[in-house]
């Protein structure tokens, strides 16, 4: 039967909106796959971003660990220089790791997985603080930390807030393992958290290189107005109405000391007077300290016995921790 011209219009009108609509379809889909991929690169290089440079940072945190285990276990052959000096190269590692946390913080991913790397890393590197303060003040080593640190916070419980923080980022390490990218970081060690410190400790100050062996002495005396040619242990003044001393004390120790120095000034003739002073400070490691007493009060023609000691410690090697003088006040002209 043949079609009719109205027919045959109908059809080309169903067939024209049936083609209009399959293309309208397939752009529809083109553009949600497009976005759909447009949503998921961003993401992927995101989260594989963040684990390079997550990879970086613990890689320096296991470092770390190993080295300072490594210094606690086999460190009885150093000295106590070299050994503080282990100790502070690696205090200054600790800053730098909060500054690549703090950067890795954002923009936010899933699981907030970088947020818990950040918290965790501020967590560890507070620990590493009191533990090396801890290891230092031990040893008696002297000790300065470049960040604030929680003087109540015990080594033991520092090494338990270690194992912790291990622990917790064990589980979040593998938040991004189903994301886009599909990436895992590595686990932090525990060599130090694990430690027996209490060994470690005290194997290493049983050390003869590492022990405590304190001595001071007086190494220089310095007088004013200058002395005159006089035999050794007496002190002749031209005509003065004081002297001023200054006093050097030396510590031979590697070790900060608390030194006192106490100086009497007793006249023999005349009316008999005594003066004293004592004079305090603490001496770095291996460094020496000037003091200055007030002046002493002289007449011409006097005759005194100076006496000088030092305190705090026994006498270093070949030193000496008392000076003993004979004080002699030239007459004056004038008498």
């Amino acid at each position: 039967m043949p079609t009719t011209r109205a027919q045959r219009r109908r059809r080309y009108v169903i067939w024209t909106v049936t083609i209009v609509v399959l293309l309208l379809g397939s752009l529809f889909v083109r553009d949600v796959n497009r976005s759909a991929h447009g949503a998921v690169s961003p993401r992927r290089a995101e989260n594989r971003d963040f684990a390079a440079l997550a990879n970086v940072l613990i890689t320096q945190e296991n470092q770390f660990d190993n080295h300072l285990s490594y210094l606690l276990t086999t460190g009885q052959s150093l000295t106590r220089p070299r050994f503080e000096a282990r100790l502070e190269q690696l205090e200054q590692q600790l800053p730098a790791w909060l500054t690549q946390a703090s950067l890795l913080s954002s923009p936010q991913l899933a699981h907030h997985v970088n947020s818990s790397l950040a918290s965790l890393t501020d967590v560890r590197v507070n620990d590493y603080q009191v533990l090396l303060g801890y290891v230092a003040n031990s040893l008696q080593l002297p000790w300065s930390v470049t960040s604030a640190v929680e003087v109540a916070q015990s080594a033991q419980s520092a090494q338990t807030s270690l194992r912790s923080s291990s622990a917790a980022w064990d589980v979040d390490r593998w938040s991004l393992v189903r994301e886009p990218g599909r990436v895992m970081m590595p686990a932090t060690s525990d060599h130090v958290g694990t430690l027996n410190l209490s060994n470690a400790l005290a194997n290493l100050a049983a050390a003869p290189s590492l022990e405590v062996t304190k001595g001071i002495g007086i190494t220089a005396i310095l007088v004013s107005p200058s002395p005159l040619p006089s035999p050794a242990g007496e002190l002749l003044l031209p005509p003065s109405g004081s002297i001023r001393l200054g006093i050097t004390v030396t510590n031979a120790s590697y070790v900060r000391q608390n030194v006192a120095v106490t100086c009497t000034f007793v006249e023999i003739n005349g009316a008999r007077l005594s003066q004293s002073q004592t004079l305090t400070a603490t001496l770095g490691p291996l460094g020496s300290f000037a003091f200055v007493p007030k002046l002493l009060k002289v007449a011409s023609g006097l005759r005194s016995q100076l006496t000088i000691v030092a305190r705090g410690a026994p006498a270093g090697p070949k030193m000496s921790t008392s000076r003993h003088y004979l004080v002699i006040v030239s007459p004056s002209g004038n008498s």
